[in-house]
């Protein structure tokens, strides 16, 4: 069993048009509704796995309850933790006569009162009792304390894929988790300085690893993705696609990575999984709804190159 928690779910909105002009009228010609934010879309993309996958989120309103009901028909077990605030909506606008440009609207989850927050944390340490892997993503909402994914951390016996930025992720390292997974601007906002350079890049991922981190994973979009700890750094290269909406692919990266270790894996295979789920999820319009036969077709495709820790 794998345990997917987060405080930042998102009731999900995706239109398409055949073409987006700002500031007329524009008329989608498609869309879709669904369970969405950076936690659901792991536990989602692991129930599209077929691997069993809890879920640990507050919900609220209408918008709570359209979320849980879209998880009604997956195998997700939903630990939900209702309070008093709807569930954000977020919008995605993707423009078919420009490929690969897709415009996100986020709305701001509400503050987390301190007794959903304590609920939270208690319904989290129940649910991952018996985890194998437990995934913990996403923004914190408004007025919530940096050290809550620290202290969730330190809650839990099983290994723990940290994805966020910041100072809730600086404050959680000395829990050494076993991978953190922010992107390259998150790595940079979250060490206060510009990554300029490859040199620079593995320079501020050892510097998380000095920190407690026991792998360090940084995605770069369509680019290339490294790993390391203090004796491996690897780079993968995936392959050029034709992207409809690579929203959520960071996500899903993250629960085939938690996929695959969880099943024994090593690191660079599990790697290797992780880019073709992410490859896959950026060619379909939904996010999370992952094909585990086209991911296997998509692995043979990523370039994986070990790079001498001590050069790195």
């Amino acid at each position: 069993m794998i345990l997917s928690g987060g405080l930042t779910p998102a009731w999900q909105h995706v239109l398409e048009f055949a073409s987006f002009r700002v500031g007329a009228v524009n008329r989608a010609v498609s869309q879709w509704h669904g369970a969405s934010g950076k936690a659901v879309n792991v536990a989602v993309a692991l129930a599209y796995l077929n691997r069993p996958v809890r879920l640990a989120t507050p919900l609220g309103g209408t918008t709570g309850q359209a979320l849980a009901s879209d998880l009604q028909s997956l195998p997700v077990d939903l630990r939900a933790v209702w309070g008093p605030h709807a569930t954000r909506t977020c919008t995605t606008l993707i423009d078919r006569s420009r490929p690969g440009v897709v415009t996100e609207l986020v709305e701001e989850s509400p503050p987390l009162a301190l007794d959903t927050l304590a609920a939270f944390t208690s319904t989290l340490r129940e649910a991952g009792s018996d985890a194998t892997m437990c995934v913990l993503s996403g923004s914190l909402p408004p007025e919530c304390p940096s050290d809550v994914y620290a202290d969730l951390l330190a809650g839990l016996s099983c290994p723990v894929i940290l994805d966020a930025r910041g100072p809730e992720l600086l404050a959680a390292l000395p829990q050494r988790p076993l991978v953190v997974k922010p992107n390259r601007e998150e790595l940079a906002h979250t060490l206060g300085h510009g990554i300029e350079n490859t040199t620079a890049l593995l320079r501020g991922m050892k510097a998380l690893n000095d920190r407690g981190a026991q792998w360090v994973v940084i995605t770069q979009g369509s680019h290339a993705v490294w790993a390391r700890s203090q004796r491996e750094c690897w780079r993968l290269q995936p392959p050029r696609i034709d992207a409809i909406n690579p929203i959520g692919s960071g996500d899903c990266m993250t629960a085939a990575l938690a996929d695959a270790l969880s099943q024994g894996q090593s690191m660079p295979d599990a790697l290797r999984w992780a880019v073709a789920a992410a490859v896959d999820n950026a060619t379909t319009l939904r996010p999370a709804r992952l094909c585990a036969k086209r991911m296997t077709a998509l692995e043979k495709q990523i370039e994986v190159q070990r790079v001498p820790a001590a050069s790195a």
